[in-house]
């Protein structure tokens, strides 16, 4: 008999080690839940999970469960999202979800770090902000956590609406919408609509948002909103000004100059967000600014890096046509000599594909840069004279190792599934 969520929860409170999904990271005294993929069933895991420390593994198919150390439920994954939710409204933690087209991992980092300065927070590890990574999270809470803060993706509809269902935020933050996973949205509408989302959910829990005042997207869909606004006016909650961003960027704010350690000036929005949600939680002028100011990105996510040849900034996580065009803008600006783009195709467009690449490479000839290597049949498809294309990242390393790339910065952006990253060690 299948066990209900409560049944499995009094289990999860025996499991100090947490949940775990992977049998990779089996902690000691954990709870096993078997999910599925494409081309794996975690079932079939299930007692190798327990030999390796798990105190109990949940399945979804009759023939693995004992009922004394593995047991059955209706469906695993269901099961964990169930589990998260009755955690989150046992444990009743004031949480703040974040989502957006760009910036959500970098603003979810810089408003961890400034909460921390005087809360015991929980937040989002890496980028695990899906349908596996949100029930996760949350069930990291621990009862002393004093706020939470969990980073939401989406690439389809209704994905967001499944994760504040989930994780139900008392506050919502959406950095930005953006032309970003087309296929799976449809429509920048849709993308709009999924996005805007975490805004209906919050509006009918009465919670409060933190928003940009000078976005009109988000300001179009916010009517009814108890919002706390950020900008640079100075009639918002919080307002501050974009003092420069070569390579870093300064931010002023209360008359005090902040120098971070993120490349971009596409970031001040990032930054003002998080000195909004520190300052309306309380968090001292001084420690906003030094948490801020102590913030170093990781995970090839606006990143400057000096090699013994070139100049380097690294942007190599995720791109779609928002924040590739932001990059390249940006890059733009700059005062560096010999600039070269280093630019991988942008997934998931559909029936936009070719237009929004085309665009990209509009921009580039628009600006006049000499050194340009795109990688991916994308942009092979739009590219101009001069440029150089490549079908994948080895056939551009391959090129590297005997046309050597040298006194030049460099910005390297792309998705992730394209690798840039490899190249890295060759500049």
């Amino acid at each position: 008999m299948a066990l209900s969520t409560e049944d499995v929860y009094k289990l999860y409170l025996q499991c100090e080690g947490g949940v775990t999904t992977d049998t990779r990271n089996c902690p000691a005294g954990s709870m096993f839940i078997a999910l599925k993929g494409a081309s794996f069933d975690g079932n079939a895991f299930a007692a190798d999970a327990l030999s390796k420390g798990c105190k109990y593994a949940i399945v979804d198919e009759a023939k693995y469960a004992d009922g004394k150390t593995t047991y059955l439920v209706d469906d695993c994954l269901l099961m964990l999202q169930h589990l998260a939710l009755l955690h989150r409204r046992t444990l009743g933690t004031k949480m703040l979800g974040i989502t957006g087209t760009n910036g959500k991992t970098t603003t979810k980092e810089l408003v961890s770090a400034v909460l921390q300065r005087k809360f015991k927070i929980l937040y989002t590890q890496g980028n695990l902000n899906n349908q596996i990574g949100v029930p996760l999270t949350v069930l990291g809470l621990a009862k002393d956590d004093q706020l939470a803060v969990v980073e939401m993706g989406a690439s389809h509809p209704g994905d967001i609406k499944m994760l504040v269902d989930i994780a139900e935020p008392d506050f919502g933050l959406i950095t930005n919408i953006g032309r970003a996973h087309l296929q799976g949205f449809g429509s920048y509408e849709g993308v709009i609509k999924t996005k805007g989302e975490m805004y209906d959910f919050i509006r009918a829990r009465g919670g409060k948002v933190f928003r940009n005042a000078d976005n009109p997207v988000l300001t179009s869909i916010s009517a009814g909103l108890d919002s706390i606004l950020y900008g640079k006016s100075d009639s918002n909650f919080v307002h501050a000004r974009l003092v420069s961003a070569a390579p870093f960027l300064t931010v002023e704010w209360m008359g005090k100059v902040i120098n971070t350690h993120l490349i971009g000036d596409y970031n001040f929005e990032n930054v003002m967000a998080a000195i909004t949600v520190g300052t309306y939680f309380g968090v001292p002028e001084a420690d906003v600014i030094d948490a801020i100011a102590s913030y170093v990105p990781s995970n090839n996510r606006s990143q400057f890096k000096e090699t013994g040849k070139n100049k380097l900034i690294i942007d190599a996580y995720n791109a779609n046509p928002t924040s590739m065009a932001a990059s390249i803008k940006n890059f733009v600006n700059m005062d560096f000599d010999n600039k070269t783009l280093i630019i991988g195709d942008m997934r998931e467009l559909g029936a936009d594909s070719r237009k929004e690449h085309q665009g990209i490479v509009d921009l580039i000839s628009q600006n006049g840069f000499k050194q340009v290597y795109l990688v991916g049949d994308c942009f092979a498809e739009v590219a101009t004279s001069g440029m150089h294309t490549f079908k994948d990242v080895d056939e551009l390393i391959a090129y590297v190792k005997t046309n050597s790339i040298e006194k030049a910065t460099v910005l390297v952006k792309g998705s992730n599934s394209t690798h840039l990253i490899n190249v890295i060690a060759y500049l």
